[in-house]
């Protein structure tokens, strides 16, 4: 293979120096005399003919399109030649000058990269600059010169991102860059105007891979390369047709990704012009590109070979858990509120008792809808643009047409903790870095108003503070009160008859932001920052640890202010924050399985339908002054009523810590509660009938069945993104642990992107077989064992023996392997 890197990185320095006029022999008239004379360059042993060597000539030559980097290749039925900035195609059916086109390399390679040009953000009118409604894009500065004064929309198409930061391929440097269709616009500061503005090498990016150890030059056969028509899934057989006039003898067929990984390369035989050739499908989503190889020369591509897409689906022949990622998206789809605010074309999803656009509700909710919804972000733009001075965030917002409503209930103190965690989970399902970037200084702002704000932090213990509310519901301890405007209401708002606590959930809540900060920090490589974040999550869940924490789980409330309850025993009461902090990465083993333990013991000692408590025991009625049917009695609402959203946090962390079995009964309980139903609601009463808080309520909770959905998939399934778009995953099937399951194949998407995971997994008499594919580059396999294998296994990739390294999560053993890139087969045996 080429030394790729360096020859772009120097081709680059090289134009740059020319443009410069540093060297005398890269002058301009040098140049072209030397081209004019030989067609030729020396410095890549490339020569450019005929009609390419007319438009490179006429169209920008070297600045614009870079020194060729093959010769005339034969791809998808025309002839074309690769430069260092894109490639050339020759169109004999048109007329000239549209006899030659340029490829489409900037949209290829944005998808590439596994991001969506039509989920990133929208660009917005503004003066100086160009907006285009065709990509809802726009163009200003430097960027709009160039684009303007080289060739504009014939030359570079539409632009299809906004500008952001990335690193660059080329020479791993970060540069401030803007798609467009056909090409990529870098911005260099270093260099003076108008040489500040430079062109991406993707004609070379795609050329280092597709044409990867051939010569660059073309073999006297000119070969088609088919496949089948329309999208094909993951994990599916895929047969391509060959079709080499006059040849017959040996060749290479390779297959390349969406990504321009090499997803399949194998040896054929062609006779008398024909080969056929049959993979399974894999790799990174997008349109697949094939050559055929002969005698190392390039006989023929395709840079469509075939179409790869997949969409969330869990097939395992039990309904418990078949069936829920289609209901969830289901009764997600109810759930959703779309406004124009400001300009600002909103997207959110709403709890099934309001209208409104609640932050956290969206933000829990993100764990269902992310496998469903491509737009990750619009309402968390809102919620950022309109991030008050002192950093502290609205609750909610609605615009319906008689005007726009929004604010905040005061008692709230969760609101900054969930705004950094929605702002990762969009950046997950996105991979969209400078998005990511530009919600820097909000979450910074907002968690520094949590640590800072007299009405949020106490300083003596160095914690979350609220007034005394049900878990961080947003009503307070008090009976029926009147509100500020003389109407009949809860406590909502802070007053000086304010009793304060320290809620559990406020702290892991923001434990859990701090540890999302840190790895925000070392996405960026800033692991001086990270590890600060990191050892302030450690220090803020001592303190916590150390006044909350009563060896079994966390106490409801530690009054600052005395709140005696008549009747109550405040010291058992066990709050829903609990089941959450069980996937806030806060809690040691001990803690979370004492937890787990916990709910299993209420499951034992009461009559409820399940252990999903609210809060356990209930307050006495009438305590907090909510209206009949949400609150005021015991087992209402998150007074005591039974919350599928309580059950998936469970289930979720019962997988996570070595209770599998707790897990699946979890996910059975809930599907026959949902099918009994005819639906899922936010709350149950403790014998099962459904809670409704007003004649509005909807059955399509969306926030207890993402709970749930994301048990199954992260749990049940095991698929776990340790970073954004599944380039970094741990995956964990866990179906050894239901006997009923004899195989499954999973598919796991964000449509806000092209990241997905596939697998499929078999039991087998004395082992598990375990397919897997993805737009994974790095990652760990782990293979649950069922209980009654005890002694050593063996495993094995493609058939080669790899060390099989055992892990112990609480009882449960699961075997160890790094994450194939490519679709491979993984197996595990052990004696019988």
């Amino acid at each position: 293979m080429h030394n790729s890197k360096l020859r772009t990185s120097n081709s680059k320095s090289y134009l740059l120096l020319c443009v410069l006029g540093v060297f005398v022999v890269c002058s301009p008239f040098s140049v072209r005399t030397a081209y004019a004379q030989a067609g030729c360059f020396t410095q890549t042993g490339q020569c450019i003919s005929d009609r390419f060597r007319a438009y490179w000539e006429t169209h920008g030559g070297l600045s614009m399109f870079g020194l060729p980097i093959s010769g005339e290749l034969w791809e998808d039925g025309r002839l074309v030649q690769y430069f260092e900035r894109n490639r050339f195609e020759f169109h004999p059916e048109n007329a000239p000058p549209y006899d030659v086109l340029i490829g489409r390399f900037g949209a290829e390679r944005l998808a590439a990269s596994g991001r969506n040009q039509w989920t990133m953000p929208h660009g917005a009118a503004q003066n100086g600059c160009l907006f285009f409604n065709e990509t809802r894009h726009s163009l200003c500065g430097a960027f709009r010169a160039y684009w303007e004064q080289r060739g504009g929309l014939a030359i570079f198409g539409f632009p299809i991102t906004e500008p952001f930061s990335e690193m660059n391929e080329a020479d791993g440097k970060v540069y401030t860059v803007q798609y467009f269709e056909r090409n990529r616009f870098e911005f260099h500061p270093e260099n003076p105007a108008p040489y500040n503005v430079l062109l991406g090498l993707l004609g070379a990016w795609r050329a280092n891979w597709l044409l990867s150890n051939t010569d660059r030059q073309p073999h006297p056969t000119r070969a088609a390369i088919s496949g089948p028509e329309g999208t094909q899934g993951p994990l599916a057989d895929v047969t391509l047709q060959i079709s080499a006039p006059g040849y017959s003898g040996p060749a290479e067929l390779r297959v390349f990704d969406g990504s321009g990984w090499l997803e399949s390369s194998r040896p054929l035989t062609i006779r008398d012009g024909a080969a056929a050739a049959t993979f399974t499908s894999g790799g990174a989503l997008g349109t697949h590109s094939a050559v055929l190889v002969i005698g190392g020369k390039l006989a023929g591509a395709t840079s469509q070979a075939y179409t790869l897409d997949a969409q969330t689906s869990i097939t395992t022949g039990q309904p418990s858990y078949d069936e829920l990622v289609p209901l969830a998206h289901q009764w997600l789809s109810h759930d959703i509120s779309e406004y124009t605010i400001s300009g600002l074309d909103v997207r959110g999803y709403r709890s099934p008792d309001s209208d409104l656009l609640w932050l956290r509700d969206h933000v829990y909710q993100a764990l269902g809808y992310r496998y469903f919804e491509p737009d990750m972000t619009s309402l968390l733009d809102y919620f950022r643009h309109a991030q008050h001075i002192d950093g502290s965030f609205d609750d909610y917002v609605a615009n319906p047409p008689w005007g726009l409503i929004k604010g905040r209930t005061e008692v709230e103190a969760d609101l900054e903790y969930l705004f950094v965690q929605g702002v990762y989970q969009a950046w997950q399902a996105t991979g969209d870095d400078g998005w990511l970037q530009s919600n820097q200084d909000a979450m910074q702002r907002g968690l520094n108003y949590t640590m800072t704000s007299p009405i949020r932090w106490e300083p003596s213990l160095g914690l979350v503070k609220r007034p005394y509310t049900i878990d961080t519901w947003d009503f307070e301890y008090g009976g029926p009160t009147t509100d500020p405007n003389g109407n009949p209401s809860p406590r909502h708002w802070i007053d000086s008859k304010t009793k304060w606590s320290i809620m559990h959930g406020d702290n892991t809540g923001l434990a859990y932001a701090m540890t999302l900060m840190a790895k925000i920090a070392e996405q960026r490589g800033d692991w001086n920052v990270a590890n600060d974040w990191r050892n302030r999550a450690t220090a803020l869940m001592n303190r916590l640890n150390a006044v909350s924490w009563n060896g079994n789980f966390f106490a409801h409330q530690v009054n600052l202010t005395p709140v005696p309850i008549p009747g109550l025993d405040a010291a058992r009461q066990l709050s829903l924050s609990n089941a959450y902090a069980l996937n806030r990465d806060v809690l040691s083993d001990g803690q979370a399985v004492a937890i787990l333990n916990e709910y299993q013991r209420r499951m034992q000692q009461h009559n409820a339908f399940a252990e999903w408590y609210s809060i356990d025991p209930p307050f006495p009625a009438g305590s907090f002054g909510t209206p009949p049917g949400w609150g005021n009695q015991p087992g209402e609402y998150v007074n005591g009523g039974i919350m599928p959203l309580v059950g998936g946090e469970l289930a979720r962390g019962a997988f996570r810590y070595g209770q599998e079995n707790y897990g699946f009964s979890i996910l059975n309980r809930y599907h026959f509660l949902v099918q009994s139903q005819g639906g899922s609601y936010l709350w149950y009463y403790p014998a099962g009938n459904p809670g409704k808080s007003s004649d509005n309520t909807l059955n399509t909770d969306g926030w207890g069945s993402s709970a749930m959905l994301v048990a199954l998939i992260e749990g049940a399934a095991g698929v776990v993104d340790n970073g954004a778009l599944y380039k970094d995953v741990t995956l964990s099937p866990r179906w050894a642990a239901d006997s009923s399951v004899s195989t499954a194949t999973v598919v796991v998407r964000y449509p806000a992107s092209y990241g997905y995971v596939a697998y499929r997994w078999e039991r087998q008499s004395d082992g598990i077989a375990l397919r897997v594919t993805g737009s994974a580059e790095r990652g760990t396999v782990r293979v649950l064992l069922p209980e009654a294998v005890t002694g050593n296994v063996a495993a094995s990739i493609n058939g080669m023996p790899v060390a099989a390294q055992v892990a112990t999560v609480g009882t449960s053993r699961y075997v160890e392997l790094p994450l194939p890139r490519t679709t491979d087969a993984v197996q595990v045996t052990w004696g019988k």
